[in-house]
Order: C-alpha cells, then structure tokens, then sequence
C-alpha cells in the first residue's frame, strides 16, 4: 500500500507540475504578445522591450527543454537572471546611484561565475543517486 501511495503522489506532483508549466508558457505568450502590442502603440522599440522579449523567449525556451527532457538545466534561470539585471539596469536610467550600478553589475558577475562553474563542473557529478528503501 506504500508503494502505491507514493507512486500516486509522484504521479500527482509531476501531473502538477506540467500544468503549471504549461500555464507558465500560456501566460508567457500572452505577456509577449501584451509586450509586442505596447511596442505597436508606442511606435519605438527601446532596448529594454527587447531585453523583456528575450526574457520571455528565455521563459518559453526553459518549459519547452523541460517538456522536452523533463529536467531543467539550473544554467537557464541563472541567464534569465542576468538578463533581468541587464534590463532593470537600463531601466534606471542615468539617475541611478553608481554604487547601486556597481552592486548591479557585481550580481550579474557573481552570475555568470556560477554559469562558468555549473558548466565545467565533472558530468558524473549531476546524476541521480536514489537512496537504498
């Protein structure tokens, strides 16, 4: 009866969470397609547009691998991260303190060390060990 509990929970957990992801890339398009339609309106498309169009494809681009391997590789919202510091620091604009800059510009480096780490860290270091039951 254990056995049956605890796959029917697995079951459960994974049938959830493929919900929510594809509720995630619905809500995704629709933001994209919010996004594109403010940009129509405007009639200029500014730098930070394109960096929240990216963000957005990154989004889309991160439930599809999961679909797709359902695994998802830690590196992709490391870059959705980065990206999003990117933008948020254009968005401040020149009247942004410059120490608020640098610590800005230091997160997005810590980041990318991270990247560098996870990529050249040994493969045998990622599988999935099970415990003995």
């Amino acid at each position: 009866m254990n056995k049956k509990l605890k796959s029917t929970a697995t079951q459960s957990i994974i049938t959830i969470e493929k919900g929510l992801l594809a509720l995630i890339a619905i809500l995704t398009l629709v933001a994209t397609g919010q996004e594109l339609v403010h940009i129509w309106e405007i009639g200029t498309v500014k730098l930070a547009d394109l960096l929240l169009l990216f963000i957005y494809t990154e989004v889309l681009g991160m439930v599809g691998v999961f679909y797709a391997s359902n695994r998802i590789p830690i590196t992709l919202p490391l870059f959705i991260a980065m990206t999003a510091l990117a933008r948020l620091i254009i968005l401040q604009g020149k009247e942004m303190d410059p120490i608020t800059l640098l610590y800005e510009a230091g997160a997005i480096a810590i980041i990318a060390l991270a990247v560098l780490i996870i990529r050249f860290k040994p493969p045998w270091t990622y599988k999935y060990q099970p415990e003995d039951e």
